[in-house]
């Protein structure tokens, strides 16, 4: 596995993934760059202690991504950005659908990957932040074999807890990428359009996976 996808796969598993493993309580009083350290953390070690995990069971990956990340994730605004200036002319079954078909998108793209985590760790770089800021960016890295590979998140404040809402891999930034893709298929066929593109690669992904 080359390191493009291999931080891929950690965006998809410690975001998107990204996809709660601590009481609220904890959550709210927690700091951006603690709370990354330690859902990274726990994901990596569930990984490497569940062997249906590891060999892509994509209910076990499901279950994983619900309990451990989506709690930390803002998956609203990430998709709403993904999607970008259409988000708001989108009904709300289709604001509801779109949120569906992208997180399965993610989790069915890296699921079959999660093999190839092993001995990898998360070090986070120091925070850089004012106090009273309610949107930072947390920088870290992946260690393991070969060089270690930046992995960032944009992360918001909300009720006093932190969310993720957009991840850099290698220099880019997920929503950003999607936004181009999906702005083509709204372009051409609309937010339904976009929609069935999702449902079609969701089901070519789970068909590669059978």
């Amino acid at each position: 596995m080359n390191r493009r996808t291999l931080a891929h796969l950690f965006a998809a598993v410690c975001s998107v993934a990204l996809l709660a493993s601590a009481p609220a309580v904890r959550a709210a009083d927690e700091a951006p760059d603690a709370l990354i350290k330690r859902v990274s953390t726990d994901v990596i070690d569930k990984i490497k202690s569940d062997k249906d995990v590891q060999a892509g069971n994509l209910n076990k990956v499901l279950v994983l991504v619900d309990s451990q990340i989506m709690p930390n994730v803002n998956f609203t605004r990430m998709t709403a950005a993904a999607v970008g200036r259409n988000w708001r002319q989108a009904t709300p079954d289709q604001q509801k659908k779109l949120q569906e078909e992208f997180k399965t998108l993610l989790v069915r793209t890296y699921s079959g990957a999660l093999a190839q985590v092993k001995d990898q760790s998360v070090s986070v770089k120091p925070l850089r932040a004012e106090a009273g800021d309610t949107e930072v960016t947390v920088r870290t890295e992946v260690l393991g074999r070969g060089d270690p590979i930046q992995l960032d998140y944009r992360m918001e404040k909300t009720n006093g807890s932190w969310k993720i809402y957009d991840l850099n891999v290698l220099g880019v930034w997920l929503v950003e990428t999607y936004r181009t893709q999906f702005a083509q298929e709204i372009n051409a066929k609309g937010v339904d359009g976009l929609i069935a593109s999702l449902v079609q690669r969701n089901q070519t992904n789970a068909g590669k996976k059978s």
